[in-house]
């Protein structure tokens, strides 16, 4: 099986890291080291716990000629499990091969502690139920979301045995670059991307991606209001001078300003259909809402959850807009109508 490595800045590789999902891969970044050094690679996310992925690493290693004993640090855009998963094993795999410590795993601080709190922990999985009941999912597919839930989480084992908080606005050597980090809320709420002014160049993880959006949640254990986060840091993001940004899924990025464009575009239209999905019906639910926006007949278990937090922080941003209003039930179910 062959997994590609392909050079997508003078010094840094783009390794295509396989999933187990719909969306079939993770975009994670090699940069090398300055000349005349070995050691000192620096990774940027990692891909998930699964024997494919785990295959694309050890040939991206083979092809690269370094091994993880010369991993000086593993940077972290966000902790999804995509993103987070190997980290540990990255960890092991250096102290294996002789390296005296393992190279730090670096996060944001709010990063830091979900990571904690739902993949070493476990603690969301009682949260996320009680929400999908709120939302009025139908308990096979409660049962099926959490179920998933629990068995991505086991894909981020070996968790690191060492982090480091990277705090917003702090520049970070790797290889020949100094990145500055740049805080990028809405998909992952302590989410960093990395911005190297001097070359023009934007690691940015999965806050803007080529031909799709980022999933845009309402999670129960998260920031309350994530699509406006997301859209006020699009509209910040936008005055940066990117030549190319190097994302977390599909395709480097070239036009940056004309894809943050059509992002912002296309949540504006969104937002007119999910107005419209409540318009037709009298008291719409969140599964009600999801269903008519994202078509559930053609979604997997795991896609629909993704698509009814989707359709909830896009209710919550109208509710706030003052356009629909939010009502409970006796049974503790949401249900949304034009005001």
């Amino acid at each position: 099986m062959n997994f590609p490595v392909q050079l997508v800045h003078p010094d840094i590789y783009q390794i295509r890291v396989p999933l187990p999902f719909l969306l079939n891969h993770v975009n994670v970044y090699a940069i090398r080291p300055p000349a005349g050094s070995t050691r000192g690679w620096t990774i940027i996310d990692t891909g998930l716990n699964h024997p494919d992925s785990l295959a694309a690493w050890r040939e991206a290693f083979d092809q690269l000629g370094f091994t993880p004993a010369d991993i000086e640090q593993i940077i972290l855009t966000h902790i999804h499990p995509d993103h987070y998963g190997l980290a540990g094993w990255l960890q092991r795999e250096a102290l294996r091969l002789g390296a005296s410590a393992p190279p730090p795993v670096r996060l944001s601080p709010l990063e830091q502690m979900r990571a904690e709190e739902a993949w070493v922990r476990g603690e969301q999985l009682d949260l996320i139920r009680v929400q999908m009941r709120q939302s009025a999912a139908p308990p096979e597919l409660v049962n099926a979301v959490v179920h998933g839930i629990a068995d991505t989480r086991l894909k981020t084992f070996p968790h690191p045995v060492h982090t480091e908080a990277l705090s917003s606005n702090t520049l970070i050597t790797a290889g020949a670059h100094t990145f500055r980090t740049i805080h990028a809320p809405g998909h992952s709420d302590g989410q960093l991307i990395y911005y190297d002014e001097a070359n023009h160049l934007l690691l940015s993880g999965d806050q803007v991606l080529m031909k799709i959006t980022p999933n845009i949640g309402l999670w129960s254990t998260g920031d309350r209001h994530p699509l406006e986060s997301f859209l006020t840091s699009l509209r910040e993001l936008r005055e940066l001078k990117v030549a190319l940004a190097l994302p977390g899924h599909r395709h480097v990025i070239p036009d940056w300003c004309g894809r943050i464009d059509e992002l912002i575009a296309h949540h504006g239209a969104r937002l007119q259909v999910v107005k419209n999905a409540v318009a037709s019906r009298d008291g719409a639910t969140v599964f009600e809402v999801a269903g008519i926006v994202f078509e559930f007949a053609r979604l997997t278990d795991h896609e629909m959850r993704f698509a009814m937090v989707e359709a909830l922080s896009h209710l919550e941003y109208l509710v706030e807009a003052g356009d629909i209003t939010r009502a409970e039930d006796h049974a503790g179910v949401w249900h949304y109508r034009l005001i």
